[in-house]
């Protein structure tokens, strides 16, 4: 299954530099890195990321990611967590964001 994870320009120079990342403040202050998938990632662009700009959607296979726990979350949605650092050697797909004409985040790819 295909899940992803937002970075911020700066976030995302850092994994691309060092080749691994321990991802966001928020990541750093929970102790796992935040994914999302798919169906859930509307939402968590629009609760952390509204109004930014710079960032960039990193696509990345759940089968391939260890240890990756779900756990509940929003509403007790199970989100995938990952218990280790992001490796750019993770990500499949990058594409940066930017803010449709309707607000909503869009890059070069749907991930309905």
């Amino acid at each position: 299954m295909r899940i992803y994870k937002v970075l911020r320009h700066d976030e995302y120079r850092a994994l691309i530099s060092a080749g691994r990342s321990s991802g966001a403040p928020v990541d750093l202050a929970d102790g796992y890195i935040h994914l999302s998938t798919g169906a859930q990632l509307d939402e968590t662009l629009a609760r952390h990321f509204a109004g930014e700009t710079g960032l960039m959607l990193l696509e990345l296979e759940s089968d391939a990611l260890a240890p990756l726990k779900w756990e509940p979350s929003r509403g007790g949605a199970l989100f995938p967590h990952l218990y280790r650092e992001l490796r750019k050697d993770d990500v499949l797909r990058e594409t940066a964001l930017k803010p449709g004409p309707d607000g909503r985040m869009i890059g070069e790819f749907s991930w309905d």
